[in-house]
């Protein structure tokens, strides 16, 4: 399958991820993974939470990873997120390119997560020692 879309509450399999888009014609590999962190504007993090509705959430994941082949040329897009509760330094993203060669793997990667974090019904709650507050945009 070229396009691997997931969103789950269990911990991504990133070897799987990264199978999916490995094949002996391509050449360049591009991944990114996104973490939880430990700080946000200032205040420490304790752990975050992600919502979202599954199937909205991969058909639009779907729809991004669609216009990605199309505008870069890439062979084979692997997007995963996580919901649920996350810990400091867990996974919570992963995208995977699969191309020819780097230059559009690379491109393509980067336009995926920008993309997936501004139009994917995926909502991040941060929780502090102090509070808690839903953060909005490509943060």
């Amino acid at each position: 399958m070229s396009v691997q879309v997931s969103v789950q509450a269990e911990p991504l399999d990133l070897s799987a991820l990264l199978a999916s888009v490995q094949a002996p014609s391509l050449g360049g590999i591009a991944v990114f993974l996104g973490t939880v962190r430990d700080h946000h504007a200032g205040r420490a993090v304790v752990r975050l939470e992600y919502e979202a509705y599954p199937a909205m959430a991969e058909a639009e994941m779907r729809k991004i990873a669609e216009d990605a082949k199309a505008r870069f040329g890439v062979a084979r897009i692997a997007l995963a997120h996580r919901t649920g509760r996350l810990e400091v330094g867990e996974v919570s993203v992963a995208v995977a390119v699969g191309s020819a060669h780097r230059k559009e793997a690379l491109e393509a990667c980067r336009f995926l997560i920008d993309t997936l974090k501004r139009t994917a019904p995926i909502w991040k709650r941060e929780l502090y020692e102090d509070g808690a507050a839903w953060i909005e945009g490509e943060g």
